[in-house]
């Protein structure tokens, strides 16, 4: 799998915690903060082997291209 850094968040100090990165396999990575509560965690089925991040809002802009500002 190949990566390309797609956004670091720009309001988040000092780590630029999450990371959002698109793969060749025409999907996505989030690098996230990891979601420890358990009643949040209870409302969701999560398989065996997945896990559950975090991002704020203001991360959802680098999902487009336009976001990205990439031409097309």
């Amino acid at each position: 799998m190949r990566l390309t850094f797609v956004a670091k968040d720009p309001n988040s100090n000092p780590t630029n915690s999450p990371t959002l990165y698109r793969t060749d396999r025409g999907s996505w990575l989030v690098q996230g903060f990891v979601v420890t509560d358990p009643e949040a965690l209870a409302e969701m089925d999560i398989p065996e082997g997945e896990s559950v991040v975090e991002i704020p809002d203001r991360m959802i802009q680098f999902f487009t291209e336009e976001g990205r500002g990439v031409a097309g």
